[in-house]
């Protein structure tokens, strides 16, 4: 298994929409789900309008195939993001303890 965790602030006025886009049932998974590998995304929200997003694929490379093939797609919809949030960062991504590619 291979798991992308982003951290993102979200305006005050724009949680619902927020939560509407990067749940999952929102655009993210949406596109996620086109691509073979994607298995899940959870949304977590911590104090005040901070929020967890971790994407968990198949491998490493489903993840990177999906991110070559949905370029166009995948950049339409970070800058729709981008009007939600004051702040997005990349936590990391990692694989399963004593998993070997």
């Amino acid at each position: 298994m291979y798991v992308v965790i982003w951290e993102y602030e979200v305006r005050p006025d724009a949680s619902m929409r927020f939560e509407a886009m990067y749940g999952p049932q929102g655009e993210w998974v949406a596109l996620f789900r086109r691509y073979p590998g994607f298995i899940a995304t959870e949304l977590l929200r911590g104090d005040g309008d901070r929020y967890l997003s971790i994407d968990r694929w198949e491998s490493g490379q489903a993840y990177e195939r999906f991110q070559r093939q949905a370029q166009e797609d995948y950049a339409r919809l970070d800058a729709a993001g981008d009007a939600l949030t004051l702040a997005e960062r990349r936590i990391g991504a990692y694989t399963g303890a004593g998993d070997r590619p």
